[in-house]
């Protein structure tokens, strides 16, 4: 008998110890007993796939008589190549439906494209005064709420209205700082439509990394090669805005993300926005790019040095809040502005409007008025 046959004859002794206990709340409980839906989000990761196990022989414990249903979001040609596959396998092995949800107006690289393409637009116009950059970030997570949080809350309510619902995820408490804090269950709003209500569960959050390891070894169920080929940490985006060094280049040396790779580097070279703030992901593997994406990266972190320098010139007032302008720039400081855009415009090689004192002033009033004719309509 080997290892992990024999951690399965004790599985029920170790969770019987609390090690692997789901983390319920007397709410949660409740939900359970009435028959709530159970929605498990899947990534094809560690955690969703213990939380996933866990849970369904939990569900089966207590007498669950509700649907269950595993769910994922699929992000396009920036997920790992098994990560799909990890999903059906623990849905063909939990003989539960697999729901797989893809963003209608493209996935999450067309996205950052796409936001790009709109922030170019958006500067031209003088509807900002800064260039934004395409990338979501740690704090401002448009690919997890987007791509992932609107569309499983609208199927959800689709798929069963009228009905409680409890969205479980494999969020665990060791993972960060942030999520340290996460508590157990929380109302999700977006659950809310068509007469349903909702909740966040997180049955795993106590977990810790280890056990979560351990678990899926007791239940022989086989990780993402992200984990036993390429020695990644964490199974999210092959290249995340807040991977670790060491988790990108593990995903760097996969063959089958080199082509999103270079595509990534690509934005960062035509954005001058690096992946990570300051940390450049044509840095990672500048191997798999050819020598005139090198010159370009290369290029890319002059100009955007460059836009820094010319940007920081901006006094924080002349800035918009919330999208809209706060004050009207007096001759001198529109002058300024003028001088900022005809800069940034000919380091990122693109063309812009209002590039005189006369025509910025003229723009930051049509935007207060629209702005105040706007607040009287609400």
């Amino acid at each position: 008998m080997d290892r992990l046959q024999q951690l399965d004859l004790f599985a029920p002794a170790i969770a019987a110890a609390g090690q692997y206990d789901v983390a319920v709340t007397s709410e949660v409980s409740e939900w359970l007993a009435a028959g709530a839906v159970c929605a498990l989000g899947v990534s094809g990761g560690k955690d969703s796939q213990a939380m996933a196990i866990r849970l369904a022989e939990y569900l089966d414990h207590i007498g669950h008589q509700g649907p269950r249903v595993l769910i994922h979001s699929d992000l396009g040609v920036v997920e790992w190549k098994d990560s799909l596959p990890v999903c059906e396998r623990l849905a063909k092995r939990l003989g539960w439906d697999l729901i797989v949800l893809r963003r209608s107006a493209g996935d999450m690289m067309d996205r950052w494209e796409a936001r790009w393409a709109s922030n170019l637009e958006r500067y031209s116009t003088l509807s900002c005064v800064k260039i934004i950059l395409p990338w979501s970030t740690p704090g401002m997570r448009f690919c997890t709420s987007e791509l992932k949080t609107d569309l499983i809350c609208r199927e959800l309510t689709k798929r069963y209205p009228g009905q409680k619902i409890l969205s479980a995820t494999g969020v665990r408490h060791d993972e960060s700082a942030a999520r340290s804090k996460m508590s157990i269950a929380s109302p999700q709003p977006k659950l809310s439509a068509r007469g349903c209500q909702g909740m966040n569960w997180n049955p795993i959050a106590p977990w810790s990394t280890p056990s979560v390891y351990d678990y899926i070894a007791l239940k022989q169920e086989p990780l993402h090669e992200a984990y036993t080929v390429y020695g990644s940490t964490r199974v999210s985006c092959a290249f995340c805005i807040m991977g670790s060094a060491g988790d990108l280049k593990a995903s760097a040396s996969c063959p089958d993300n080199a082509d999103i790779y270079r595509r990534m580097v690509r934005l960062e070279i035509a954005s001058t926005f690096a992946l990570q703030g300051a940390k450049w992901l044509g840095d990672v593997a500048p191997h798999l790019l050819s020598a005139e994406e090198r010159e370009g990266l290369a290029d890319a972190k002059r100009r955007a040095e460059l836009r820094v320098q010319a940007e920081s010139r901006l006094p924080a007032h002349l800035l918009y809040s919330s999208g809209w302008p706060t004050c009207v720039p007096t001759e001198e400081e529109a002058q300024l502005i003028a001088e900022v855009r005809l800069a940034v415009a000919n380091i990122l090689g693109i063309s812009v409007g209002f590039t005189t004192d006369g025509e910025v002033i003229a723009r930051y009033q049509e935007l207060i008025t629209l702005r105040q004719a706007k607040g009287k309509g609400e």
